[in-house]
């Protein structure tokens, strides 16, 4: 079997970070507050481009986070999240600006990332893509892509449906690039398993829904702190794809399940922007999301528990 992607990008990444962790791009939850203090504490920071209502306005954030990673003195990358869907009609402008500021990541979603790739290269960029089965990772990895994001079951959002640890292995096959993992972190512990597992890297997002820097309703981090996996609900009806979501906000929200979705559509922001803004994702780990921190606080804990997995099992090693 053909192997793609190249382990050389994984060690001249990870040696940029704190902790092999990707904050996920979550629609209107990540802002530029949230992206500067991710990559300020040594993750990898992520926006999605259509938080943004318009590309002049993607401009500005984008000339903000550079700025201000800069004044910090940040080594770790950022990454924008750009749809690849057909319907999205702002991608080629959205592409224009990740070259004209040099982004140092792209993160394809829903959709071929071919129209990224030489682009994003150009410049000495990395692409990374999300995958919800085999076929999709393969056929990104054929494509060209630095990096998959297997969008495993239990991720929050827009989901998968396989196990990680079959997803995981079969994707490790023929792929020796960096693969970041996402379905149910929110911890150390499971970011050591997911290293354990073969991953180089882990997605996270729930857990940093609840932070101080992420643009979150305070209502929304209440009801994560009160929630639990059994409280996580997949459905397509919303948007067409399966979503993870938090089952109060849906029931709160008067969403029948019986309903008819309209089928995926970037198009329909002012109906995306209100859907998402009264109807809130999570993963199937918001169990672990037990408080409102600083994303400062939340890698202390992450790296003390990563730390303290890998001691454990090194002890468990020499006993035997």
């Amino acid at each position: 079997m053909r192997k793609y992607g190249d382990p050389k990008v994984t060690a001249r990444l990870r040696a940029r970070l704190s902790l092999p962790l990707i904050v996920a791009p979550m629609f209107l939850v990540s802002g530029r507050n949230l992206v500067v203090a991710s990559s300020s504490n040594g993750l990898v920071g992520s926006i999605p481009a259509l938080n943004a209502r318009t590309t002049e306005i993607l401009d500005s954030w984008i000339g903000d986070i550079v700025v201000s990673l800069e004044t910090a003195g940040a080594t770790a990358p950022f990454a924008v999240n750009l749809i690849a869907h057909a319907s999205n009609t702002r991608l080629d402008a959205d592409v224009d600006l990740m070259v004209k500021h040099k982004v140092p990541i792209a993160i394809s979603s829903v959709g071929a990332p071919d129209r990224l790739i030489d682009s994003i290269h150009g410049y000495g960029g990395l692409v990374f893509s999300d995958a919800a089965t085999v076929r999709h990772a393969k056929r990104a990895a054929s494509a060209g892509v630095d990096g998959l994001v297997l969008l495993s079951a239990g991720a929050g959002g827009n989901t998968g449906w396989l196990s990680p640890f079959a997803f995981l292995a079969e994707v490790r096959s023929f792929f020796d690039g960096p693969i970041a993992l996402a379905g149910g972190i929110s911890s150390g512990r499971q970011i050591a398993a997911a290293e354990m597992m073969g991953a180089d890297f882990v997605l996270m997002g729930t857990t940093f829904i609840a932070t101080r820097e992420s643009d979150a309703d305070q209502a929304y981090r209440d009801m994560l702190i009160e929630s639990g996996a059994d409280d996580v609900v997949t459905t397509e009806k919303l948007t067409g794809i399966p979503a993870n979501i938090l089952r109060a906000s849906l029931e709160r929200s008067g969403f029948s399940e019986g309903g008819n979705h309209k089928g995926f559509s970037v198009n329909r922001d002012a109906e995306l922007m209100k859907m998402w803004r009264d109807i809130w994702s999570a993963g199937h780990g918001v169990g672990g999301v037990t408080r409102i921190a600083s994303v400062r606080d939340e890698v202390e804990r992450l790296t003390h528990e990563r730390a303290a997995t890998f001691r454990r099992n090194q002890l468990i090693a020499e006993a035997y």
